[in-house]
């Protein structure tokens, strides 16, 4: 890929914008040439609920990724999030009206559109239909069946619902903000590709990213995603909780939240005392961090207790459901103290906090490994990847990747030329792209490796 092709993540989150414009450099790791970020004021709970506020808001955070970068923005690809995201499991199958001919990306297109017409809830529509595991004539547990002989195609898919309301208004906001929507992707999606290896996803993992509006949640099992969730709360809901307890304003209760929050009480011994300048000509107010981490706990508790639900009803605890890479914690809300011990103790999981380094160049700057640049790094990827499928892998990407209407446009298109070539030719580039993808990806995670 040559080095001019540059995408842009814009990560609309509760407390939030960020926008991140990267490029790929010649390792094929990410290159990050500028970040924008401003205070989310129109989105609560992962949903946009003032336009105007958001606008500003996209708009100040793209401006000044602008000025650090000398890049002028016009696409991005957009995170989605918030409570109305809902997943559920489909089966449908297509008859071929040619079996003697092999399975080519037009087989798989043809299915995956069906699935599109679902018929869904009034006020719902589908973000994202992925293949799980195909079977061809009967003949179960296929991952690739493109190249094979067979009359009917049959697949499990991962579907993920939204709103059309809430995907209209990101779209609007965008658009009045004066940028190209070129994609939308599900959030915890973004963040698993910008921090899980290849090798978790294959164990089996689930992904936790910690939000302030939001908690997501992306299960993966043999290298598949499984299950997908969003829970309607996340990092400000405790900083609530703090106000509330300790009667103090919302911004000292967040400064408390980072600087002295804990999410194990026992840490703290009761001597332990934070004095608060009082409002304007009132007392100081002195809190005690054993209460403080007492409210954190008690927050933080309840958020894994319910997103270790999901995990349960997923089937981590059967043996063929079983999660072997345990839980990875990503998300600003993973940087709270003895979170990640508190989140083995309820589930019995292992767990790890999930930074966004992996991908990204050796020289890029330590803030952007944080991970509440997870979604947003992820997002640049997304971006990347799908500039990058312009030039490799067209017929590949409708397998993988939910296409856009301009995408099956093309796909459509496309898929006349490709006619005249041979079949057998035909699957052969593909499988190749594939292979080459994974031992490239298999490459860098040895590469990474300590």
């Amino acid at each position: 890929m040559e080095n001019n092709k540059i995408a842009v993540g814009l990560d609309i989150g509760t407390t939030k914008i960020v926008a991140m414009i990267g490029r790929e450099n010649e390792y094929g790791k990410l290159e990050v040439l500028g970040i924008g970020k401003a205070k989310s004021l129109g989105v609560k709970g992962g949903v946009v609920n003032n336009i105007t506020q958001t606008i500003q808001s996209i708009q100040q955070a793209v401006e000044e990724a602008e000025s650090v970068s000398g890049q002028k923005i016009e696409n991005v690809v957009v995170g989605i999030a918030g409570q109305h995201i809902r997943s559920l499991h489909h089966s449908d199958y297509i008859t071929r009206e040619n079996a003697e001919e092999v399975i080519d990306a037009k087989d798989i297109e043809n299915l995956v559109n069906q699935v599109h017409k679902l018929v869904m809830l009034p006020g719902e529509e589908i973000i994202h239909v992925l293949p799980q595991e195909f079977k061809v004539d009967s003949q179960p547990g296929i991952k690739e069946p493109i190249g094979m002989y067979g009359g009917r195609l049959e697949a499990n898919f991962h579907v993920v619902v939204g709103q059309v309301s809430s995907i209209r208004n990101v779209g609007r906001c965008i658009k009045s903000a004066g940028l190209n929507l070129s994609d939308i992707t599900l959030e915890p999606l973004a963040s698993a590709s910008a921090v899980l290896s290849q090798e978790e996803k294959e164990a089996g993992v689930a992904l936790i990213d910690i939000g302030g509006g939001t908690t997501d949640l992306a299960i993966f099992k043999d290298g598949i995603i499984r299950h997908t969730a969003v829970i309607p709360f996340g990092g400000n809901v405790i900083t609530e909780d703090i106000k509330e307890g300790c009667s103090i304003i919302e911004k000292q209760a967040e400064l408390l939240k980072i600087k002295f929050g804990s999410a194990w009480p026992g840490e703290n011994k009761e001597t332990e005392i934070v004095s608060i300048p009082g409002l304007r000509g009132r007392e100081p107010k002195e809190i005690t961090l054993k209460n403080l981490s007492k409210i954190i706990h008690a927050r933080v508790q309840e958020i894994i207790e319910h997103v270790y639900l999901e995990i349960r009803s997923y089937g981590h605890e059967t043996q063929k459901g079983k999660l072997i890479a345990g839980i990875v914690l990503t998300g600003g809300g993973a940087q709270l103290k003895h979170l990640r011990q508190l989140v083995e103790y309820i589930t019995g999981m292992d767990v790890r906090i999930g930074y966004p380094n992996e991908h990204l160049a050796g020289d890029s700057d330590e803030v952007l490994s944080s991970p509440a640049f997870a979604t947003a790094v992820g997002l640049l990827m997304e971006g990347l990847k799908k500039e990058g499928n312009e030039v490799v892998a067209e017929e590949a990407q409708e397998v993988f990747v939910e296409p856009t209407i301009e995408e099956e446009k093309e796909a459509i298109e496309e898929t006349q030329e490709e006619k005249e070539r041979p079949a057998k030719e035909k699957s052969k580039s593909i499988f190749e792209k594939f292979t080459k993808r994974f031992t490239e990806g298999f490459k860098e995670f040895l590469d990474n490796a300590e």
